[in-house]
């Protein structure tokens, strides 16, 4: 009994007849302008049982790559036309192939300095010729094994995500009937309940109310995941003070103070970034809400290739042992009656910034107020 051969793809000639695809799609693209080579490739690696994909040169690699994705190319560095390097730098410009795995495949001495060249180019690894065929098959099996768990876990992501925003779809049918028909009972009926009944009647619709915002909450954090970004340049003290505007009741108890510091324009997803300045100027006003004199702070400063922003505040603050908690999807620090809220806000904002390659945290202490830094990267000057 014979093992199986692997699916070949001949980007010339076409697929290699008896061929079957490898667990879960995985592909291996071999690029090579020596058909010798190409082969010898192929022999080692055809008992992995991976979809390998040869190209005869840098540009059917690249035409391979607008239809495919690999778990890992194996590139030779000197070729005509495109050699390996120029070939590397092209298909790390794109987005679907930006952080593909390339190992390079070359003759030359590990001591020459095109090998620094070769991992600037966006190399992961350097295999010499004559190669070892164990040493090779290890490190393919190995970008194969982390290919396929990347994508379970995505696809278990989307499943999550979709089953997420399903339910809270789901949720809103029946409890829009629930608010309406204790409305209508209190409306229509009222005159006929004691004042016992009335109060049930109202604890279900605020329940009901809660629940709602709970729902919409979770369809946000859905979206946030799921909403492709958008990216442009974002003036974010004109953004902070629009919002606070927005927020801010038109005849406030109170007069809360806000303190607009330098805040250096960003990039980012204006309709995401504006989410997460909602929900962070939201979080101030409430646990401000108990303060006589509410002050919040809004600043930022650049640290490398990267602007860091603030929001501080003087109100109920929370205690640092539990500062884990917080971005946590239902993680409340404070009791329900004292602040009302779902526990999602945050979870939101640490989704939307990681999103933007940005980082998310937050200091405190109880009833001193609190700051949460999130990380956006600079706007490059034209």
């Amino acid at each position: 009994m014979t093992n199986a051969m692997p699916k070949i793809h001949e980007t010339a000639k076409g697929p290699l007849p008896g061929a079957s695809p490898g667990p879960m799609g995985a592909k291996v693209l071999l690029v090579d302008d020596h058909e010798e080579n190409l082969l010898a490739l192929e022999v080692v690696l055809k008992d992995l049982g991976h979809e390998l994909v040869k190209a005869r040169s840098g540009s059917e690699a690249l035409k391979c790559l607008l239809d495919d994705d690999f778990a890992v190319i194996l590139l030779d560095v000197q070729m005509p036309e495109l050699d390996g390097f120029e070939t590397a730098a092209l298909i790390r410009r794109r987005e679907r192939s930006k952080h593909t795995p390339i190992i390079f495949m070359t003759a030359m001495s590990s001591g020459e300095t095109h090998v620094y060249k070769g991992y600037a180019a966006g190399a992961v690894d350097y295999i010499f010729k004559p190669f070892a065929e164990e040493v090779l098959r290890t490190k393919v099996s190995v970008f194969v094994e982390l290919f396929r768990k990347t994508a379970e876990l995505q696809a278990a992501n989307q499943e999550l995500e979709a089953f997420s925003y399903s339910v809270s779809h789901d949720l809103r049918a029946p409890l829009r009937k629930i608010m309406g028909f204790s409305q209508m009972a209190l409306a229509g009926q009222g005159d006929k309940l004691d004042d016992e009944g009335k109060e049930l009647l109202r604890r279900v619709c605020d329940n009901a109310e809660t629940m709602g915002k709970l729902i919409d909450d979770l369809l946000e954090l859905s979206r946030s995941s799921r909403k492709e970004l958008a990216v442009a340049s974002i003036d974010m003290a004109g953004l902070v003070r629009g919002v606070f505007l927005e927020l801010s009741p038109p005849v406030p108890r109170r007069a809360p103070q806000l303190i607009v510091g330098d805040l250096p324009a960003a990039r980012g997803d204006v309709s995401l970034i504006r989410q997460v300045v909602v929900n962070l100027l939201s979080n101030a006003l409430k646990f401000t809400s108990r303060r006589e004199q509410a002050v919040i702070e809004v600043g930022g400063r650049r640290e490398g290739r990267e602007i860091v922003y603030r929001v501080s505040d003087n109100g109920a603050g929370f205690d640092m042992a539990y500062a884990h908690r917080l971005f946590g999807v239902f993680q409340r620090l404070h009791k329900r009656q004292d602040f009302e809220g779902s526990g999602v806000g945050l979870a939101i904002v640490q989704r939307i910034i990681k999103r933007h390659g940005g980082r998310v945290w937050a200091e405190g202490d109880v009833g001193a107020g609190a700051t949460f830094y999130f990380t956006l990267p600079e706007e490059k000057s034209p």
